[in-house]
């Protein structure tokens, strides 16, 4: 355990530091404040929350550990809203179980092993497959967690609350019995451990996600190497953005980026990352985006017979296109 909460603590101080320093660089502005409630909100214990994606789906079921409502934060400023989240009560008020499932990389496993001729041809040049590249970045093909810690909801008085929206921060633990290399399945029993600030906000003039996250990932496969790593995500569609404008080219982007380090030595591992552009459709209220990134592995990440035989760094290129509503 004692290689375990000293990188933790060196992760967290680094996490310190972005979110303050660094995100109000990137943060947008909102200048409403947020709603007095019309009337006060009924307490529910339990409730059922789910999200379609593409590349993350997921079901879960929330349930309040109080006797008090969940707060509602309503349309508070961004910054604000993470730190009502990061300084309210460390002792956790919620626990949410969840069962998450990855469709398209999913997706990539199906093909390689079904189709292995139709993957092959999707190779359109020497070290760029097409099916590769479009579903790679998760490293399991489905999960449990377990998230204990403090919620938040996000409402506005005349639209209907959507699933899924609200902010987090806490503690989450995640199984899974299976790892993906290449759109392959390999056995794997691994244990996921980390501390997180996420939100989902999800309104009718923008859809605002955030994720900054620390933990470390332990295989029962030896050839996988342990991890320790930083993720930090923030991705907005902003449905009020003048059509061409800057602020519409500035806000309707996101980006995501993942550092892996050896949990031992704390070598880089693996570094995840990826911006993306989207376009609005407001008459839908949905938009239609595209991811651009990579995914840099270290020679270490495999050992054994997972191993590549050359022995050197892999770099994959990510090309994600997807439609969010």
């Amino acid at each position: 355990m004692e290689i375990f909460f000293a990188p933790m603590l060196r992760a967290g101080l680094a996490l310190f530091f972005i979110f303050f320093f660094l995100l109000p660089v990137y943060a947008v502005a909102e200048d409403q404040p947020p709603p007095a409630p019309a009337q006060k909100p009924k307490n529910k214990h339990v409730s059922f929350e789910y999200e379609l994606d593409p590349y993350y789906s997921n079901v879960g079921l929330l349930i309040n550990l109080t006797d008090k409502p969940i707060p509602d934060a309503g349309e508070a400023p961004e910054l604000e809203v993470y730190k009502q989240l990061l300084f309210s009560s460390f002792i956790p008020r919620a626990v949410i179980l969840e069962a998450a499932i990855f469709p398209m990389p999913d997706l990539g496993v199906a093909i390689r092993d079904k189709a292995p001729e139709f993957y092959s041809e999707s190779e359109v040049i020497n070290n760029f497959n097409l099916v590769k590249a479009i579903t790679a970045g998760f490293e399991e093909p489905y999960a449990l967690s377990l998230f204990a810690g403090n919620v938040m909801s996000f409402t506005r008085p005349d639209e209907k609350k959507k699933h899924g929206n609200f902010g987090y921060m806490g503690y989450l633990i995640s199984v899974s019995d299976y790892h993906i290399k290449s759109n392959r399945l390999i056995e794997d029993k691994s244990v996921e451990l980390e501390w997180k600030i996420k939100g989902d906000r999800k309104f009718s003039t923008h859809t605002l996600h955030w994720s900054f996250r620390i933990g470390e990932k332990l295989h029962s496969n030896r050839d996988i190497k342990d991890v320790i790593y930083i993720a930090l995500r923030r991705s907005l569609l902003d449905f009020a953005a003048p059509s061409g404008s800057l602020s519409s080219i500035l806000e309707n982007s996101g980006f995501e980026y993942i550092y892996d380090m050896d949990n031992k030595n704390f070598k880089p591992v693996r570094h995840y990352f990826t911006v993306d552009k989207k376009w609005p459709y407001s008459k839908k209220r949905m938009g239609f985006s595209l991811a651009l990134g990579f995914i840099w592995e270290g020679a270490q990440k495999y050992t054994g017979a997972l191993a590549d035989i050359d022995g050197r760094n892999n770099f994959q290129v990510v090309l994600r296109p997807n439609i969010q509503f």
